[in-house]
């Protein structure tokens, strides 16, 4: 790579492109995430945007009045939610929101930020942590703030992240059945690999412990959060020769299918099966018997991770922080003593 022969910091374009030997227009192409460059270009313009500590100068009326929304995928109610509290706040600020699908299932696909580069939107909200180094440095060549918003993975110091509480949570569900004098409370889990899975099942087994009560694997299922994995899991747990009296599901899509399960194995919810969610989605009240569940106060997280995003925009030196807010339970239909 050629060495860069102006002061970090205080690099033009005029002088990246001298020393990538390559026209200004060509620069312009890679900084505003434009095609006609070969990725060997690419890559080194990038490395002397980094190296010189270059910062797209301007105030936010030189960007789209946008702020960017990305999910690795829009699928459910539980991003509806995200979608409301971004708009709030984008609205209180006369900006839009546009949303972005990165990929799949905690796959994110590796050109998601070319349009984010191309629109230069005020900020970013992302809804997953595994942003690499390189597109770390092109958002911040290009002076676009970002904060992750409910982090599946642990995100690095050098990144703002807004949470909740999903071990106090996953305590929160699990004390609640024990306390109604459950003992064989059945737990079904989210993808292992992401953090929020990992806290729930901590919290559940703290409750547990907590309890006296010992930890019994075979009680464990899992999914992807997803309906299907609901229904699949109780069928399994439900139709054991000693079988659980309560279900702690790790979101409320899986306790819908945890009540389907329910349904087609003639068990009735809660006479035969407490069942606790996690999120309190709209239509966690909509069900039959509604459902009890754990409130993760998805529209606030995601008011707060856009006034953070604007915070930043304001002050790009302003201190990165990670923010966690509270869960609570809320107690409806779904749960009950255990039949004696």
């Amino acid at each position: 790579m050629s060495q860069l022969k102006v002061s970090p910091g205080r690099a033009t374009l005029a002088e990246i492109a001298r020393d990538a030997s390559v026209s200004m227009s060509t620069v312009s192409k890679v900084l505003n995430g434009r095609a006609g460059v070969s990725d060997a270009v690419r890559e080194k313009i990038e490395g002397l945007l980094h190296s010189a500590g270059y910062s797209r100068r301007g105030s936010s009326h030189e960007q789209g009045k946008l702020i960017e929304l990305v999910f690795d995928n829009i699928d459910s109610e539980w991003s509806l939610q995200i979608i409301r509290g971004v708009e709030s706040v984008a609205r209180e600020n006369g900006l839009s929101v546009i949303l972005t699908e990165s990929g799949g299932h905690l796959l994110v696909a590796p050109d998601w930020i070319d349009g984010i580069l191309r629109r230069q939107p005020v900020g970013v909200v992302l809804l997953f942590s595994n942003l690499s180094v390189d597109h770390k440095r092109q958002l911040a060549t290009r002076n676009i703030p970002f904060v992750v918003l409910d982090p599946a993975g642990d995100p690095d110091p050098d990144v703002s992240s807004v949470g909740s509480g999903n071990w106090s949570g996953g305590l929160a569900a699990t004390r609640h059945l024990i306390e109604l004098g459950h003992r064989r409370i059945a737990l079904v889990s989210g993808p292992q690999e992401m953090l929020c899975s990992r806290a729930r099942l901590s919290g559940y087994r703290s409750a547990l412990e907590e309890a006296g009560i010992a930890f019994d694997p075979t009680l464990i299922d899992g999914g992807r959060f997803h309906y299907e994995d609901g229904v699949a899991a109780g069928m399994r747990l439900l139709t054991m020769p000693d079988r659980p009296t309560a279900i702690f599901a790790g979101n409320d899509l899986q306790a819908f299918g945890v009540y389907e399960a329910a349904r087609l194995l003639g068990l009735v919810v809660p006479d035969d099966i407490s069942v606790v969610g996690f999120d309190d989605v709209p239509s966690a009240s909509w069900m039959g018997p509604k459902l009890t569940t754990v409130r993760q106060p998805l529209i606030e997280m995601a008011e707060q991770a856009t006034r953070l995003v604007l915070a930043l925009r304001d002050d790009p030196d302003r201190k990165l922080v990670r923010i966690d807010l509270a869960t609570s339970l809320v107690v409806r239909e779904s749960t009950a003593p255990p039949k004696a």
